[in-house]
């Protein structure tokens, strides 16, 4: 069985605003993460959990999908933004929305729109959508 080696990336975030903050919990993303590991790893899917070198500044729900960074070794989609792979946030739930990108990016990478797509969802991060 071929290995597929699934890369997050997690930035540092810094909220601008004094009227807005959401949950963006490290340590939550990582345990989730690791309750993944072993049925992906069953599989053949295995996570690389990187800090990024960057720091995203978050006004809106949509930046804190800036944050967060995804790849596969097999998908050939880049290094796209998680608000790119899932589209919106059903319920502006951080460690719900990385699962679900986590599962199309890993199963249903056909489902994610090349760059060059028009995105309601874009939100200027840089990634192309």
């Amino acid at each position: 069985m071929s290995s597929t080696r699934i890369r997050i990336g997690l930035s540092r975030v810094c909220f601008v605003r004094d009227d807005w903050t959401a949950d963006f919990d490290r340590e939550a993303i990582v345990a989730a993460v690791d309750s993944l590991r072993p049925e992906y790893a069953s599989l053949g899917i295995s996570f690389e959990l990187v800090d990024e070198d960057r720091t995203v500044r978050v006004a809106s729900y949509s930046d804190l999908l800036n944050a967060v960074r995804l790849s596969s070794s097999k998908a050939g989609l880049g290094s796209p933004c998680l608000g790119h792979i899932i589209g919106a946030s059903a319920h502006c739930d951080i460690v719900e929305d990385l699962k679900k990108g986590i599962g199309r990016l890993a199963f249903a990478p056909e489902t994610i729109a090349p760059d060059s797509e028009f995105r309601k969802v874009c939100h200027n991060c840089g990634c192309g959508c």
